[in-house]
């Protein structure tokens, strides 16, 4: 059992998918949610007990087609269940088109004191397309909304280089968030699988394909419009006022112990990888009668070589970069003598630098992460 863990609690429901979606989650199941609240709370009492937790994210989905009452309900029951430190990061993902003012007031009451809003965008065309829910007025009441109920962490997701989105509406909608001064930014470039409907519709020709030389150009307008106005570009997709960085997500990027409870959840603990079901009535049968823990769709060891690789890669994506003496101390080994000609070419390629016991990427390595990433790959 791992001493000290970031707990990540999943809820695949959804009012409508959104077509550019790939993640595990379900629309018009709404009724099923009193049932995986209750499956929740059992797979909590199997793999939660006992744990220290510094971190709570809820994530989904849409876990604000929860009931307040839920919520208290579930984090009742970590709290019952865990050791869950007092100065933990509580997180919870809401669709500005799910939610009111009351609602948001009664969450924070319960402890939730981070809110991430799933913006994606400012403008309606955009929204449209993607198929969210909301509309434009609807994101911006939304945050407004949660500033009066008390949220003094608000993180904003948005997308970007959406087929037909300018540069300059780039730019324009970025100064609009920023007026609303949220204390963090995670900002991601529109990509695909190839079965979503946004991709079989470009694949139709009904829309224009992705471009990446537009989303190169707006995200480097994003690195310098969002540090002239005083945020740490602390991550490759993340921004931060001071002291505002994300604690759970810290944990990935550190490549340090979490455990994942839900449907489609994923753990890594113990040098162990595991996944719950992907199947929802799979996980709820689970838990109806035998309360026999849910079927794993994935469960491997993660062998040494395999956990560096993964601490290297992960860590890169920090500004900070990846500190020698914590791979020695971690691993036992020396970077710069086990991937001495990487770092060397990526540093010849001006991808990568090496300053202070650090190796980082480069503002150029940040745009071409994939391609320095492979290279610390298992030898």
């Amino acid at each position: 059992m791992s001493s000290n863990i970031a707990l990540y609690v999943h809820f695949p429901f959804c009012r409508r998918k959104c077509t550019y979606c790939s993640f595990v989650s379900y629309e018009h199941r709404e009724t099923d949610i009193p049932s995986y609240v209750n499956a929740v709370k059992r797979e909590l009492a199997l793999h939660a007990a006992g744990q220290q937790v510094h971190s709570i994210y809820f994530g989904g989905g849409t876990p604000s087609l929860l009931s307040h009452q839920q919520v208290k309900d579930i984090l009742s029951t970590i709290r019952s269940l865990c050791i869950v430190e007092k100065t933990a990061e509580v997180t919870m993902e809401v669709n500005p088109g799910t939610i009111d003012e009351r609602y948001l007031a009664a969450i924070r009451l319960l402890g939730i004191n981070r809110l991430s809003l799933g913006l994606q965008s400012l403008d309606d065309s955009d929204l449209m397309l993607l198929g969210r829910i909301h509309t434009a007025t609807q994101a911006k009441i939304a945050m407004c909304m949660a500033r009066n109920a008390g949220f003094d962490n608000l993180n904003l997701d948005i997308i970007y280089a959406i087929p037909c989105q300018t540069l300059s509406g780039w730019h324009d909608m970025l100064t609009e968030i920023i007026e609303f001064n949220p204390e963090h930014l995670s900002l991601y470039p529109l990509s695909l699988d190839d079965n979503v409907p946004m991709q079989l519709a470009i694949d139709n020709g009904e829309i224009p394909p992705l471009d990446p030389d537009q989303s190169a150009d707006q995200y480097e307008l994003a690195e310098d419009l969002l540090e002239s106005y005083g945020y740490q570009h602390y991550e490759i997709s993340n921004w931060a006022r001071k002291g505002r960085k994300c604690q759970h997500n810290m944990v990935y990027w550190k490549n340090m112990p979490y455990l994942g409870i839900g449907c489609a959840a994923h753990s890594y603990l113990n040098s162990h990888r595991s996944a719950n079901t992907t199947d929802i009535d799979k996980y709820l049968n689970a838990f109806h009668t035998s309360r026999k823990p849910p079927i794993r769709e994935m469960n491997e060891k993660i062998n040494p070589e395999l956990q560096l690789s993964e601490t290297i890669i992960m860590g890169l994506r920090l500004d900070e970069g990846v500190k020698l003496a914590d791979i020695q101390e971690r691993f036992g080994i020396d970077l710069l003598k086990q991937y001495g000609k990487q770092v060397e070419e990526l540093t010849g390629l001006c991808l990568l630098k090496r300053a202070g016991g650090y190796i980082r990427l480069t503002r150029r390595g940040r745009l071409l992460g994939n391609d320095v990433f492979r290279q610390f790959l298992p030898l």
